[in-house]
This record gives structure tokens, C-alpha cells and sequence, in this order.
């Protein structure tokens, strides 16, 4: 069987296209995984920290009303304290731990730098964002 020189080399290009095509899928799924990984490991250490913060009770308050409420200040320094110690798979680049009476919020960034999707795509970090909220409960 012979083939017409116009179809020459016709497969090359085939494996060529398929070859890049297989470096982007190969890109979106690890730094896809790595994203969602530090994703949750970051949203678990924040839920961690707007907990503790949330253990922050004002027992002045408490003792003499039989009624919960938060010590600002100690909730604060309790979800810090938490945040500081939790073990990250990056480091948080920005965190923020807002605290009043009621509730404790907490708000953490992180990036993520792309691999192989940086050869195909933009150069710039996946930022990550969570945030969590915890308000005192009584335990039954």
C-alpha cells in the first residue's frame, strides 16, 4: 500500500497534540488534588482554631448570670493560640480571628503555586481562602 506525500508526518502531529493535551490533564489533576488538599487542611485548622476560640468563656459573667458568653479577649488569644500550633501543608499567609461576645469568627489565606500547569498557564499562586464560625454552646 503506498501513501500520498501530502500525508507525510500527519501522525507526529497526532502525538504531538495528544502529548500536550495529556500534560494539561496531567496538570489540572495534580494541582487540582493539591489545591483541594490544602484547601481542606487549611478549613480544618481554622474550624480547629474558631472552636477553641469559642471555649473562651467569660466566667465572671457565667457565674454570675448562668449565662454564656464570650471574653473577647481570651477568645481571641485561644483561636491564635490554636492557628499558631496546627500543623499546615503551607504557610498561612494571612489570618484574622474576630471576637465579640456572641461568636468567634476566624479567616485564613494560603496559596498554592501551580506545577505543571504553570508550563501551560499563568504564573500566578491559587489562593485559598476559609473561614469559620463558633459560638459558646452548653454541653449536655
Amino acid at each position: 500500500m503506498r501513501l500520498d506525500r501530502g500525508e507525510r508526518g500527519s501522525v507526529t502531529l497526532w502525538i504531538l497534540g495528544l502529548g500536550v493535551m495529556m500534560l494539561f490533564l496531567g496538570g489540572i489533576a495534580v494541582d487540582l488534588w493539591r489545591a483541594f488538599g490544602e484547601r481542606r487542611a487549611l478549613a480544618a485548622a481554622v474550624d480547629a482554631a474558631a472552636v477553641a476560640g469559642a471555649s473562651g468563656i467569660d466566667t465572671d459573667y457565667f457565674r454570675a448570670t448562668n449565662q454564656l458568653r464570650l471574653d473577647p479577649g481570651l477568645a481571641h488569644e485561644l483561636a491564635r493560640q490554636s492557628l499558631g500550633s496546627q500543623p499546615l501543608l503551607r504557610p498561612v499567609l494571612e489570618w484574622r480571628v474576630d471576637a465579640t461576645p456572641a461568636e468567634v469568627t476566624v479567616s485564613a489565606t494560603s496559596e498554592v503555586r501551580f506545577t505543571l500547569l504553570a508550563i501551560l498557564a499563568r504564573e500566578e499562586p491559587f489562593l485559598v481562602r476559609v473561614r469559620a464560625t463558633a459560638e459558646p454552646r452548653r454541653s449536655t
